[in-house]
């Protein structure tokens, strides 16, 4: 067989299509993350009719070119939670408003082989948009998050995402010295509340894209 390593991954990849929709998730697939980027900017987003926007913490969507494309959309209201030159203050009053758009960006730190998102939050901005709120959600998911059940999508957050986000945002938690969770009670601890959405409510209000290349952590 050849490329079986792109055969291995095109199965993984429609199965887990499969069991999103049948759990009332929309969903899409692209084979990287311009396609990804493209694909929201240019079908997704148009056709909700979405004159807000926000987002949540998301590497993926970085990588997506979303970020820079969001800046440069003519006739589309931006709520930035990240915008240069905020207080904190501002900052926590810029995600409550990011509750209340058209049309919400984020990633998921897993999704489960039953089709099933699972993510552990700071603020929990990202996990509320998810769960109420904007009229649409995307979710952007590289093909590096899919795991086989909530046990292991649970210990991929607290061993893997949760420590490498810490060491991204320079957090001053355990974790970052070793690598591992330590269930600490750290003033700066980014873990405290869970989601796991097992289905879209409504049907097809949060639109999943399956991305065919490793994004995110």
């Amino acid at each position: 067989m050849e490329n079986p390593i792109e055969q291995y991954w095109q199965i993984r990849l429609d199965e887990l299509r499969v069991q999103l929709e049948k759990n009332n998730f929309e969903v899409f697939t692209a084979e990287n993350s311009a396609e990804a980027g493209a694909l929201v900017m240019n079908k997704i987003l148009p056709e909700t009719g979405a004159k807000s926007v926000s987002y949540g913490g998301s590497m993926t969507m970085k990588s997506a070119g979303l970020h820079d494309a969001l800046l440069a959309c003519e006739g589309i209201e931006l709520l930035r939670p990240d915008e240069p030159g905020l207080s904190f203050e501002e900052k926590i009053e810029r995600r409550r408003q990011g509750l209340l758009v058209d049309f919400y960006i984020t990633g998921t730190n897993a999704v489960t082989e039953a089709g099933h998102l699972v993510n552990l939050d700071m603020i929990g901005n990202r996990v509320g948009a998810l769960t109420f709120g904007p009229k649409n959600v995307v979710v952007l998911i590289g093909r590096n998050k899919i795991v086989p059940d909530l046990d292991s999508a649970m210990y991929r957050i607290k061993e893997y995402a949760s420590p490498v986000n810490a060491m991204r945002l320079d957090c001053k938690t355990p974790c970052v010295k070793t690598s591992h969770c330590e269930d600490c009670k750290s003033p700066g601890r980014i873990c405290n509340t869970w989601t796991i959405t097992e289905k879209s409510f409504p049907k097809a209000r949060v639109k999943v894209v399956l991305i065919n290349e490793e994004l995110g952590f």
